[in-house]
């Protein structure tokens, strides 16, 4: 079982509601054919899923309020050729390659992986590279795993689109510690995910470890048709 991590950097993740997510087993989520993925990397998974779980359906859901995140897991993530089934101690260590990630099981119906990588850019810091916070190493890079060509497409012109403002000043140092964007864009591999007890883990602990916090909305930035 892993150590915990310490209870620092932004605990605020808050509320105790339940996440209006499926709560199934990693088994059942690995099973999903509904919808489509994404898989991100933004430093540590814990507070990555929490935002994307609880609240990207508040910033991007329908009129209705349906959250357009199906379904959310933890895990890992790395290049051809890394070791199969991780542990966290593994991963932890830097070595094998692997990224802490949160895969997305979303409906596109209700919204678009356009949207979804949008989001991903306001509540980490690609500008610090394999670190977010207190979180230091290769293991909590910036990373847009793809699933497909129109994926990387799309990720791509996002992440322009960030660089963009990073060099035209209107995403300040109050939002990036720096001025350029070090994510990186890669094909997607296997997923493994990590033991249940990590799995919605601020859920869990609402006020646990989370190095995420808010850094700026979208549409405050970016105005688009």
């Amino acid at each position: 079982h892993a150590a915990p991590r310490p209870t620092m950097g932004n605990a605020l993740s808050g509320g105790s509601e339940k996440w209006p997510v499926r709560h199934e087993s990693t088994t059942k989520f690995q099973g999903m054919t509904q919808g489509e993925l994404l898989t991100v990397g933004a430093g540590c998974y814990w507070g990555t899923e929490k935002w994307y779980a609880k609240d990207f359906g508040k910033d991007w859901g329908t009129d209705g309020g349906d959250n357009p995140v199906l379904a959310t897991a933890v895990g890992f993530m790395g290049p051809p050729g890394t070791k199969p089934n991780p542990t966290y101690r593994e991963v932890c260590t830097g070595s094998t390659g692997h990224v802490e990630v949160c895969q997305i099981r979303y409906d596109p119906l209700k919204t678009s992986y356009k949207d979804l990588v949008s989001h991903f850019f306001t509540f980490h810091d690609p500008t610090t590279n394999d670190r977010q916070g207190n979180d230091v190493g290769t293991q909590y890079a910036s990373v847009i795993f793809v699933h497909s060509s129109e994926q990387r497409k799309t990720a791509e012109t996002r992440l322009k689109k960030v660089q963009g403002a990073l060099d035209d000043g209107k995403i300040t140092g109050a939002m990036y510690a720096g001025k350029t964007a070090a994510t990186k864009i890669q094909d997607a591999t296997t997923f493994y995910p990590a033991e249940e007890a990590h799995q919605k883990y601020l859920e869990k602990k609402p006020t646990g470890y989370c190095n995420h916090r808010r850094r700026f909305k979208w549409q405050d930035v970016f105005v688009e048709k």
